[in-house]
């Protein structure tokens, strides 16, 4: 999340594009992304350079020696980078950046997922005054916000914001608190294959990278660091679908900054007929679209035969279900609806099917404001291994009231109120949460309950509330006191009188 800082800075860039003459929104985000890209680019080549130095040993590079562009142009490759080309005149920079520095961004990749997204992509800023106030803008951008940004997808998110559309269909982007809170949850490990099916700006798929990169790396052996980046013959271990083909470019620029060079990141709509994958994942990690209905004849005919309905968020579930290997896991988010709605059979039908055809290990229920400003649904969790004969036991649910924000539109920190390090340290030792009782914040329900219950997850369906006796005093003794009460307003009334009436006569 950004600050509001910050956000009056990307306004500050987008006054002067819309000035320079880019009047279209769309255009607006798609520059800045670019420009983004490659100022980030650079920072990863500056920690490469401090690794090499510290090390002593020769690091793989992001630039080349040098470059040659379409027109058999060649230029040193430092000139590439953004430390080298920002202080340039503005007409140099202009060449510098729309002859070489973009067309070599393009380029980036090899024929990977990258270099598909941005196949169609163009320079589009038309004048060097224009380029230099964007870069200056970005420049100052990036040196206010030091480590605070994760990824470009925040900053994509606030820009898309602008325009009205965030939260279209029921997709808003997942915090990274969050995000980082459920891959830990499903805790993936090195040459596990990782697929977001819905991934918007791939935000899970790199909580998932830096995960196993700050978890596993020194552990992990050349193979492990191939299927990591992508170019192992067993095939790349992040994979993510999206419809939209922006959101794919910054999925790619996403995880290629985060080491992850060729994932299968694609342009799919998920549960078409058009995804025939099956059985392939070890995890998958989602937010999917909360609302909406597809058409009957365009869903995969599989999806149907786990849950029959044309609603994306039950659909979204049997797809996960459907993609994973057996045993592999699953954390995705959900509306609360999908936990007990009763008026439609297929929300019960893939409720039962997690509990008795497969291993459904936790529901957590999140407060409504997580997803605020761009909506107040509530929402919840589910964690759930694929086994397709059963293994449901005890079903661990627990009741987030906070994540360390503030639950109103501005999102501010709020320490003092985050559940998520408790529900951390609870998931790994859910033996301890036998013992808790129905009124705590969280506790284990047996399969037996759930099942008596119609297969019905809500929480409190299962939490005990109790009623603490409030003893008042009896009815006279209170009208006594009503009458007492209005003795003195009417006293203090008359003395007020009293007194207006001695100014009066003074005068």
């Amino acid at each position: 999340m950004i600050t509001g800082a910050t956000k009056n800075k990307v306004d500050d860039i987008w006054q002067k594009m819309w000035e320079g003459g880019i009047t279209n929104p769309l255009e607006v985000i798609s520059q800045l992304t670019y420009l983004m890209f490659m100022h980030q680019l650079d920072e990863k080549e500056f920690e490469t350079e401090k690794m090499e130095t510290l090390l002593g040993i020769e690091q793989e590079h992001i630039f080349p020696p040098s470059y040659r562009n379409a027109m058999g142009v060649e230029i040193d490759g430092q000139q590439l980078r953004w430390s080298r080309f920002k202080d340039l005149p503005a007409e140099t920079m202009y060449k510098t950046v729309s002859e070489f520095a973009f067309p070599f961004i393009k380029s980036l990749g090899g024929g990977s997922a990258f270099t598909c997204s941005m196949e169609s992509a163009t320079f589009g800023i038309p004048t060097p005054k224009t380029l230099q106030k964007a870069v200056d803008g970005i420049d100052a951008l990036f040196k206010s916000l030091g480590d605070n940004i994760a990824d470009l997808g925040d900053l994509y998110e606030y820009m898309l914001s602008k325009l009205n559309t965030a939260g279209t269909n029921g997709q808003f982007r997942t915090p990274k608190h969050i995000r980082d809170m459920m891959v830990r949850l499903v805790d993936p490990k090195p040459n596990q294959l990782i697929c977001d099916p819905a991934c918007g700006t791939a935000g899970f798929l790199i909580s998932a990278a830096e995960y196993i990169r700050d978890k596993y790396g020194d552990q992990m052996d050349a193979d492990a660091w191939d299927c990591f980046s992508g170019s192992s013959d067993k095939g790349p271990q992040f994979s993510g679908f999206e419809m939209d083909q922006t959101m794919l470019r910054i999925s790619a620029m996403n995880l290629m900054l985060h080491s992850v060079d060729k994932p299968d990141v694609r342009y799919l709509d998920s549960i078409s007929k058009n995804n025939t994958v099956r059985s392939k994942y070890d995890i998958t990690l989602a937010n999917p679209p909360f609302t909406g209905s597809v058409d009957t004849e365009d869903i995969d005919g599989s999806l149907k035969t786990i849950v029959d309905s044309k609603q994306t968020e039950l659909l979204f579930v049997a797809l996960f279900l459907r993609m994973l290997k057996l045993g592999g896991r699953c954390a995705c988010i959900v509306p609360n609806g999908v936990l007990f709605r009763t008026n439609s059979k297929a929300y019960r039908q893939l409720r039962k099917e997690l509990v008795e055809h497969q291993r459904l290990e936790a529901i957590i229920y999140m407060p409504s404001g997580v997803f605020k400003p761009y909506s107040g649904v509530s929402t919840a969790v589910l964690v759930f291994t694929k086994t397709d004969s059963g293994g449901t036991d005890d079903v661990w649910l627990y009741n987030m009231e906070g994540d360390g924000y503030t639950l109103d539109d501005k999102r501010d920190p709020d320490p003092a109120h985050d559940d998520i390090p408790d529900i951390l340290k609870r998931w790994g030792d859910l033996e301890s949460e036998k013992g808790r009782a129905r009124t705590d914040k969280s506790f284990l329900v047996p399969r037996e309950e759930i099942a008596e219950n119609d297969y019905d997850f809500s929480f409190n369906k299962y939490t005990e509330t109790v009623y603490e006796r409030k003893e008042y005093p009896p009815t006279d003794e209170i009208l006594a006191d009503l009458a007492d009460i209005n003795e003195r307003i009417a006293r203090g009334l008359d003395e007020l009188k009293e007194m207006l009436a001695e100014d009066v006569y003074d005068e």
